[in-house]
This record gives C-alpha cells, structure tokens and sequence, in this order.
C-alpha cells in the first residue's frame, strides 16, 4: 500500500479541468474521483462495477474515464466515480497508463521500464 500523496491534473469531456491531490495506493487498482471533482468535470457513468475494500467490505460504484495529466504525461484512464466521503485515490491501472511506478523505498513516482515482449 502507499503511503504517499501527488497532485494530477484530471479532465473531462467538456474539457473542463481540476488539479486534484491524490493518495497513491499500489492496492487500488483503479482510480478514485470524489463526487464534487468528477461532477464538475462532466463525467459520466458508464456502468457499476463491484470493489473489494481493504477490510473485505464489497462496494458498487460507477466507473467513467478521464484524462489524468502528471509530471507532463497525459493519459486516458478508467476512474471510479466516489460518492459520499470517498477520497481521491491514483490507483495501479491509471500509474501504468503514465508510464509509472510506485517506489515504496522513498515513496515517490518512477518511470516504468516499459517492455515490449
């Protein structure tokens, strides 16, 4: 799990903008917007899907896409749409969409060795 925060820049349809602080967790596997940011984006749900939370609860959530920005790097990305008090989470599927990797060492974002085999 991490342990570490990072602001993206995350986009919309509409193109619409927001500069968004997330927690980077190697556990997530997708990304985590809260309610306010991806309503103000214009996302849109294209469909439930189940998660497992780290105590074994199931949960269903809305799933969209969205355009994440780090570092100079922008990538399409499927992200969760939160409801309630869900927090902002960068989860493993959108960190490899930008090329990147978590490094648990120093707790900070590293370029992948990408592989073509």
């Amino acid at each position: 799990m991490g342990i570490s925060h990072v602001e993206a820049v995350v986009s919309g349809p509409s193109g619409r903008q927001a500069k968004v602080r997330f927690l980077v967790d190697s556990g997530a596997t997708y990304s985590v917007l809260p309610a306010a940011t991806w309503q103000d984006l214009g996302l849109e749900a294209q469909g439930p899907m189940d998660f497992s939370l780290a105590d074994g609860t199931l949960i269903t959530r809305q799933v969209s896409e969205c355009l994440f920005e780090y570092d100079g790097v922008r990538r399409h990305s499927p992200v969760v749409l939160g409801e309630g008090s869900d927090e902002a989470i960068l989860g493993v599927v959108t960190l490899e969409n930008l090329g990147l990797v978590f490094n648990p060492f120093d707790r900070t974002l590293r370029p992948m060795k990408m592989m073509l085999a």
